[in-house]
């Protein structure tokens, strides 16, 4: 396998930081020419002095101001801005963009390095959430490969190896059920950010936790699922599995089920995408199954965590809806992590904005920007107003 050279962004983020223990244990497999970050400043001048990329990007104007005086001495070149990140991964320099960073913001550098016909690691669902249509529209016509690294993806990905694609029947999302699994809204009222970064499984960042305990990432997931492999909606299945040792899986037309199974390590599914289509050999935790004498699996409560029933709306009636749906609960998780919403509250929120939001059937990419916009907008009035 020849020495990949990457573009990570996100690096400072948990996905990044991972992908970057994967460097460190196989360097002879993998190099840093890109390396971005929003406002970390101190852990993104750490790696920039440690993998000496050839570029790092900083989206913070404040931070951007300290690193590059950080870097001043050293071979690093030091960039500032979103449009920046556009144009570093288009150089001819990188074989593999690691799209980590979170929410709609990581959409316009993962088009971009399509444009310039880059593999795709994908961990940031945002992107097919937001715009699915029109990115796999755009790696088709580049002849781009995306790779999943989202655990549940990543195992559809490894179960489709050597499947024809119409021989697929549903595919089954497993969802943790997060830190809440079986509270209902008299316990949920009072919950508090603490509470729901307290992930039992998985160790991600703030967002994703979230995201998480409100159910909402499974809906994202279940969107994210329909674009990266072509799917109807009614193919799309979501099962609470606690123990998240079976990651997701697929059914075929002859009623055979193929799963993927490990234990809950971010690291597995980013080295994976890395590698691909090679495996390659780690000294990660193997899972044994006298560690595990039970897996159950159930239905989720959509009427308690209904931020999932609102992603399947989403979902089903599709347009613009999806990115109307992300940019609302971007805006409330924002307020929750600040204290400034409620748990339950959020989904009111959500709900209202896709309410009143302008329904597009078919939105090019400026209508969706604008989607977005307005949808922020109007979640944020309502936070300010109280009225939800």
């Amino acid at each position: 396998m020849a020495q990949k050279r990457l573009a990570i962004l996100g690096s400072t983020g948990s996905i990044g930081t991972q992908a970057l223990a994967i460097v460190d244990a196989h360097p002879q497999l993998f190099s840093v020419e890109i390396l971005s970050a929003h406002s970390n400043a101190a852990l993104l001048i750490e790696q920039a002095g440690k993998y000496q990329p050839n570029a790092v990007v900083v989206t913070d104007a404040k931070a951007y101001e300290t690193v590059k005086q950080a870097l001043s001495g050293s071979n690093v070149k030091v960039f500032e801005g979103h449009n920046a990140l556009n144009e570093v991964v288009q150089w001819d320099t990188v074989d593999f963009v690691l799209g980590a960073i979170v929410g709609y913001a990581g959409l316009h550098s993962t088009l971009s390095a399509i444009e310039a016909g880059k593999t795709i690691g994908l961990a940031n669902k945002e992107t097919l959430v937001v715009a699915g249509e029109l990115v796999m529209q755009k790696a088709a016509e580049k002849r781009v490969p995306i790779i999943p690294v989202d655990s549940e993806h990543s195992a559809i990905f490894q179960c489709l190896a050597g499947e024809r694609m119409d021989t697929i029947e549903k595919i089954i999302l497993t969802a943790s059920g997060g830190p809440f699994l079986g509270k209902k809204p008299n316990f949920l009222v009072n919950v508090k950010k603490a509470h729901a970064l307290q992930h039992p499984n998985w160790s991600m960042g703030a967002k994703i936790s979230i995201d998480s305990a409100t159910l909402m990432n499974k809906g994202l997931e279940m969107i994210e699922a329909k674009w990266l492999f072509g799917l109807q909606n009614e193919q799309i299945e979501v099962v609470i599995h606690p123990q998240s040792i079976v990651h997701s899986l697929v059914q075929f037309t002859d009623g055979s089920i193929k799963a993927q199974m490990g234990l809950p390590d971010m690291k597995l599914p980013i080295q994976y995408a890395m590698a691909f289509p090679q495996r390659i050999q780690n000294d990660f935790p193997r899972f044994q199954f006298k560690n595990y004498g039970t897996l159950t699996f159930e239905d989720p409560d959509i009427k308690t965590f209904r931020n999932l029933q609102l992603a399947t709306q989403a979902m089903y009636k599709s347009g613009n809806m999806p990115c109307v749906l992300n940019a609302a609960n971007e805006v409330v998780v924002n307020a929750f992590i600040n204290n400034k919403v409620g748990f339950l509250e959020m989904s009111d929120i959500i709900e209202q904005t896709m309410e009143q939001l302008p329904f597009i059937e078919k939105p090019n990419m400026e209508e969706l920007i604008a989607s977005d916009t307005e949808a922020r907008a109007y979640a944020e009035q309502l936070l300010q107003n109280n009225d939800y």
